[in-house]
């Protein structure tokens, strides 16, 4: 889904849906406390958030890979395969589809071992026999089934709580205060609201860095399938790119061949080239991505040595090395 414009203010329509927002508040935090998590053998870091998509959990899951790897330790990822047909599986991104095993799990599994599982203890559980020394889940932060060593919550900074209401009055999956209690840290990416001043647990900033593509003439038609377009948008207008035309789809959106071809016909004629995030690049068919460019991302952390020690310390105890 596209994030509504209505989430980020308090207005008519979102007082209308509070009460279906407070319903849904109720829901999730019925399901945590009703069901007990399991707990396997190794350690499990959760990087989850408290609204609905945009926050940039995946880039950070796997910024955090890397560190652990640099640190000696192997990580394995384990993720909902949000929108994939397949599940108990672990993806293979030479093999696999964003239809069989969704959008996000693809780009982890460059990374590291990924495993995609609804339950997301049967998928802790695959990657404990995998040898994993550690576990990192891509969301899951309301997900009760596996218990969670180290939980962060993903903030943009940007963007902050929005209206601070719960879906669909706004974008909070629950309420704030009710997940701050679960969380031991926050990771607050491109802080712009002084938001770690208002929040009761410790907090790491880290920026977004796009690498800028090579590109002919800086002029490009953009698109995206992600919960807040217009990040993307603005940070290609910071590289000093000129979008003349953008396209917006729903977030994990499966894209067919005609409307990328309309999209690619109008840059032929326009005289420009195609540009898009590296989430929706690994959903566009093969044949057609030498016409296509994506915007690499990475996360740059203000102190990745306090945040690296922070991981360490808090895992310490259950890390096999």
């Amino acid at each position: 889904m596209k994030t509504p414009q209505f989430w980020e203010h308090d207005d008519l329509l979102s007082k209308v849906l509070t009460p279906l927002g407070e319903l849904y508040a109720l829901a999730t935090k019925l399901r945590l406390k009703i069901k007990k998590p399991q707990k396997v053998n190794i350690p499990v870091i959760c990087i989850g958030n408290l609204t609905a998509g945009g926050t940039g959990k995946t880039p950070t899951a796997i910024s955090l890979a890397l560190m652990l790897q640099n640190a000696g330790i192997y990580p394995n990822f384990v993720s909902r395969g949000y929108h994939g047909t397949l599940q108990n599986t672990q993806v293979n991104p030479l093999t696999h589809t964003p239809h069989q095993v969704g959008d996000e799990p693809l780009l982890l599994a460059h990374i590291a071992p990924t495993f995609i599982n609804a339950d997301r203890y049967q998928g802790a559980l695959m990657a404990q026999n995998n040898q994993a020394e550690c576990i990192i889940m891509d969301d899951g932060f309301q997900n009760p089934t596996l218990y969670k060593d180290l939980s962060f919550i993903v903030i943009d900074g940007t963007y902050g709580f929005g209206n601070h209401k719960c879906i669909p009055a706004g974008p909070l999956r629950e309420h704030v205060a009710d997940g701050l209690k679960r969380a031991q840290a926050a990771l607050i990416i491109n802080d712009d609201l002084n938001i770690a001043a208002t929040l009761p647990i410790p907090c790491f900033r880290g920026k977004i860095v796009s690498q800028k593509p090579d590109l002919q003439n800086n002029r490009v038609v953009a698109f995206a399938g992600i919960g807040r377009p217009q990040k993307f948008y603005t940070s290609l207008q910071e590289l000093g790119i000129e979008i003349i035309k953008t396209y917006d789809f729903q977030d994990h959106h499966e894209y067919v061949e005609n409307e990328l071809q309309e999209i690619m016909a109008f840059a032929t004629t326009n005289k420009v080239e195609v540009i898009t995030t590296s989430k929706d690049f690994v959903k566009i068919p093969v044949h057609l991505r030498p016409q296509i460019k994506v915007l690499e991302i990475n996360i740059e952390w203000e102190n990745k040595n306090g945040l690296q020690d922070f991981i360490l310390t808090n895992l310490s105890k259950r890390l096999t090395k």
